[in-house]
C-alpha cells in the first residue's frame, strides 16, 4: 500500500449516516408536499367561502397553522443535519481522493465545501469539486480523462431549480397578505419540496457510488 494512502479514512460511517438523513430528507419532503396540499385546499375553501361559520374556518386555519409549523420544524432540522453531514462527507471525499494519490487536483479538501458560500461562483464551482472528486475516485493516477455519470449533472440541476424555487418560496411567504398571495405562494413551495426529492435520491446515489469507487482502492484492512 502506498505511503500516503495510509491516510486515508474509511468513509462508511460517514456515508451510512448521510445516506439515513437524506432519505429522511426525501420522506418529510413528501409529507410537506402533502400538507401543502391540504393547506391549498383550504386557502381555496377560504376563497369560496365554503365555512358554514367563523369558528369553524378559524378553527381550521388554525390547525392548518399548526400542522404546517410542526413539519416545517422538522423539516428544517433535518435540512440542517443533512446539510452538514453532506458537507463533511463531501471534505472527506476530496480529502480522501488526495490521499489515494491523485495529482494535481485543482480543489482542496476545504475549497470543495467553501464554495457553497461564495456567492456566484457557488453557481457553478461545488458541480467542479463533485466532478473532481467523481474522476479521482474512479482512477486516481489518471483522473483527468475519467468520464463522470450522468447523474453529476443531473444532481446540480435538481440543486439550482429546488434552491431556486425555495428562495421564491421563502420571499413570497414573507409578503403574502392576501389568499390569492398565499395560494401563490403554496404552490411555489410545493415545486420546491417537489425538486427536492430527486435532489436527495441522486445526491444518495452518487454518495453510494464515490464511496464504493474509493475503497475499492483501499483493503477494507488498511483504512482507517
Amino acid at each position: 500500500m502506498p505511503e500516503k494512502q495510509q491516510g486515508f479514512k474509511d468513509p462508511n460511517s460517514l456515508t451510512k449516516w448521510t445516506k439515513w438523513f437524506l432519505y429522511a430528507q426525501v420522506a418529510i419532503g413528501v409529507v410537506a408536499i402533502i400538507s401543502s396540499m391540504l393547506e391549498y385546499q383550504l386557502l381555496s375553501d377560504f376563497k369560496n367561502e365554503l365555512y358554514s361559520s367563523q369558528e369553524l374556518a378559524v378553527a381550521a386555519g388554525e390547525a392548518n397553522d399548526f400542522r404546517q409549523s410542526l413539519i416545517g420544524i422538522i423539516q428544517l432540522g433535518i435540512f440542517i443535519i443533512s446539510g452538514v453531514l453532506v458537507l463533511k462527507w463531501i471534505y472527506r471525499a476530496n480529502y480522501n481522493a488526495h490521499q489515494l494519490g491523485a495529482k494535481d487536483m485543482d480543489f482542496t479538501p476545504s475549497w470543495s465545501i467553501g464554495w457553497y458560500f461564495i456567492p456566484i461562483a457557488n453557481l457553478w464551482k461545488p458541480y467542479q469539486a463533485m466532478k473532481e472528486i467523481w474522476k479521482t475516485s474512479s482512477n486516481p493516477q489518471s483522473w483527468e480523462s475519467q468520464s463522470v455519470s450522468s447523474l453529476l449533472p443531473w444532481w446540480w440541476f435538481f440543486w439550482i431549480v429546488s434552491n431556486m424555487f425555495g428562495n421564491a418560496s421563502f420571499r413570497l411567504t414573507m409578503r403574502a397578505e392576501e389568499i390569492n398571495e398565499l395560494m401563490t405562494a403554496n404552490v411555489v413551495t410545493q415545486l420546491s419540496d417537489a425538486f427536492s426529492i430527486p435532489l436527495g435520491l441522486i445526491l444518495i446515489a452518487i454518495i453510494s457510488k464515490v464511496r464504493q469507487m474509493q475503497t475499492e482502492h483501499v483493503k477494507p484492512e488498511q483504512s482507517i
